[in-house]
């Protein structure tokens, strides 16, 4: 299971297409098309999933009973449920769900309400005017403040967001302040910081090197005050900016745009999006501080957010309200980024283990990402040493039937980009051409992900010292 598409440094590099022709107005219940409720989808999802991995099962009996007679049938059971049966379990209901998905409409209020946004930056001298000139361009129709909150930086970010303030030409509807603290206390600490600065009810959270399209504010705001009341939160969708920058980059754009944006889609159609990330989501103020801020954690995004889930809240997508991200361009800093990101789930799971026994749809999303640290370490120690074995000729793990999944990969991953393609374009953005990158993401990226994402499970168990590093 998966753990994009790029518009270049500045506004100026987006590829720009003709506007989109105005969506149709919504069929009335009585004269149009029904659509299923939710229980149903989830029902036809479970089932079409099931069916697949029922399928799989029958396929694999001669893979299953080769591996129990080399090493043992209890290893082989457990070796090939993880990298055959829980996996292709995951795939199938995000493929089904994804099929009758049918996002709702936004609804445009009256009046938008006053919003702070929370700007969390350390060192980040090279994309915090980009980030603030974004901000400049929103087409908000609301009040709203922007607090740029300096965690202690050595590299002049603050000297450089005075500047871009001084320089840019803000609407007259928004405020702008640096925060500058002189003390690095984390990234937790200063959004709570900045929670008490802040005058608003909704509080959006971004990142100190991202690209906000015009109308990704809008769109977020429209999409938490048209979700059900229950809605504490809303995750934007977060794209990768500096696709062109490295290799890895270029397979990070297809992670962003296939792998993390279908699985919220996926999440929230179910009422279950797991994460608003830090990177661009808006929260109701009382909502975070009834669960007291952000924790003091490197995962402080996704406790957070399972803290409002634990509480009986529910957090959104917006797939429209898009922000581009600088992503790491080394395997050093890629390491260090998804490193922290396991570390963060074992996080949540250690501070709010109740969620697995709650009576939720997206409680079954939980136990889904429970199964992420042992398919990590049957995929780093069975399936990658039995890859290795494959290349000198010895097909004990892996053999020519492992080519059977490829045609799968390759029809998954082209209907996820129709569906993707189609938000962009209604964006009036055009995805660009990635081949390569889009090659090694569907075939070799995992080779790099799951280890890593083992070392962190090691990090968070050994007690190892948590750092603001990374993404």
């Amino acid at each position: 299971m998966n753990r994009l598409v790029e518009p270049g440094p500045t506004p100026a590099d987006l590829h720009r297409l003709p506007p989109a022709s105005p969506p149709s107005p919504p069929r009335s219940p009585r004269g149009g098309r029904r659509h299923a409720t939710i229980p149903v989808k989830f029902a036809l999802a479970f089932v079409g999933a099931a069916a697949w991995t029922a399928l799989s099962v029958w396929l694999s009996l001669p893979w299953l009973g080769d591996v129990s007679r080399l090493t043992h049938p209890a290893f082989a059971l457990i070796a090939i449920t993880f990298i055959a049966y829980v996996p292709g379990f995951m795939n199938a209901f995000l493929f089904v769900t994804l099929a009758l998905d049918r996002r709702p409409a936004r609804i445009r209020p009256a009046a938008y309400p006053d919003v702070s946004i929370l700007i969390a930056a350390y060192n980040e001298a090279k994309g915090i005017g980009d980030t603030l000139k974004s901000l400049a361009a929103q087409d908000y129709a609301g009040p709203f403040e922007i607090l740029v909150l300096n965690d202690g930086s050595t590299d002049g970010t603050a000297d450089v967001a005075r500047r871009a303030i001084a320089e840019l030409a803000f609407p007259a509807n928004a405020t702008v302040r640096v925060l500058d603290y002189p003390v690095n206390a984390g990234k937790a600490a200063v959004l709570n910081r900045g929670l008490a600065a802040a005058r608003s009810d909704l509080i959006v959270t971004i990142d100190g090197d991202c690209w906000i399209m015009p109308d990704g504010l809008t769109h977020l705001v429209e999409r938490l005050l048209s979700d059900p009341p229950e809605t504490q939160a809303v995750a934007g969708a977060v794209m990768v900016r500096n696709a062109r920058d490295t290799f890895l980059a270029k397979a990070q754009e297809w992670d962003y745009f296939h792998g993390i944006a279908a699985v919220k889609r996926m999440q929230s159609m179910f009422h279950g999006t797991l994460v608003a990330q830090g990177a661009f989501s808006i929260y109701r103020r009382a909502a975070l501080e009834a669960v007291g801020g952000w924790p003091a954690s490197v995962g402080e995004d996704i406790v957070v957010s399972w803290a409002l889930l634990r509480r009986e809240g529910r957090i959104g997508y917006a797939e429209d309200a898009i922000a581009f991200t600088n992503v790491p361009t080394t395997l050093k800093a890629f390491a260090l980024q998804r490193r922290r990101w396991a570390r963060g789930l074992m996080e949540a799971f250690r501070a709010h283990p109740t969620l697995l026994f709650k009576r939720h749809l997206r409680t079954v999303f939980i136990w889904w990402n429970l199964c992420f640290p042992p398919m990590d370490l049957v995929y780093t120690f069975v399936f990658i040493p039995g890859l290795i074995l494959a290349l000198f000729g010895k097909f004990y793990m892996v053999g020519p039937v492992t080519l059977a999944v490829l045609p799968l990969a390759v029809v998954w991953n082209l209907f996820i980009f129709r569906i993707q393609r189609r938000t962009f374009h209604r964006e009036h953005l055009k995805v660009r051409r990635n081949l390569g990158g889009f090659l090694f993401y569907a075939f070799a990226y995992n080779l790099l992900v799951q280890p890593v994402c083992v070392l962190g499970y090691v990090s968070e168990l050994a007690g190892l010292r948590k750092t603001w590093g990374g993404k």
